[in-house]
């Protein structure tokens, strides 16, 4: 084999070890992941640690430092992986839906859907947190309102659709958006603590406050 053919095969073999490297971190960083968001739904984000990770997941907790560098990366990127995994469930699956009524009320299954199933052990991974740290400022607090304001806007936007689109009446926006989420977040606790009737309530919340308008 001539020098050309022997570094063309080096460099062939490097690449390969490199993406073999890369799907692995992928693969570590997906399984500390899903087990962090099940233990903040659970426990809270104060409770997503590397030793708790390496504990669950037996991975070691070297190896999880090195992939997140600190508690606060770490907790950041579980506040992504699950805002990723409620959009994926609940957010996107409406888009299906014409805009308005019908893709609001589809976002409501969806997440009813979400809660029961749950996605997360401890059910709504945001319920489970934003009390938690409505009173601490800092760069958790940010990212967890971040994801409340951009669910509140999904539900408006849908909302101002319908009263675009002439399907209901002129309403107060911002006070049905903030009467929806308390009754989800009602519902949530509801559903941890046994009460499956708690979906027929919310189902009739929201039609109720669709007929009034």
């Amino acid at each position: 084999m001539d020098t050309g053919a022997r570094m063309l095969v080096t460099r062939a073999d490097t690449v390969s070890i490199t993406d073999k490297r890369l799907l692995k971190g992928a693969r570590a960083r997906e399984t500390a992941l899903r087990r962090a968001v099940d233990i903040a739904s659970l426990d809270g984000l104060d409770d997503v640690s590397f030793g708790r990770l390496a504990t669950d997941t037996g991975m070691s907790k070297a190896g999880i430092q090195t992939l997140f560098r600190s508690k606060e990366v770490l907790q950041l990127a579980t506040i992504d992986y699950a805002r990723e995994m409620f959009i994926d469930a609940v957010v996107r699956p409406a888009r299906e839906a014409a805009p308005g009524v019908d893709r609001l009320r589809s976002l409501i299954e969806h997440w009813i859907e979400y809660a029961k199933t749950p996605l997360f052990e401890g059910g709504c991974f945001r319920v489970a947190n934003i009390a938690r740290f409505d009173s601490k400022p800092g760069t958790i607090r940010d990212a967890l309102l971040h994801n409340q304001k951009e669910w509140l806007d999904t539900i408006a936007k849908e909302l101002r659709n319908a009263v675009g689109s002439h399907e209901i009446a002129e309403l107060d926006i911002d006070l049905a958006v903030f009467q929806i989420d308390s009754v989800l977040c009602a519902a949530n606790t509801a559903l941890r603590l046994g009460d499956e009737d708690v979906v027929a309530k919310v189902r009739r919340t929201v039609e109720n406050l669709l007929k009034a308008a």
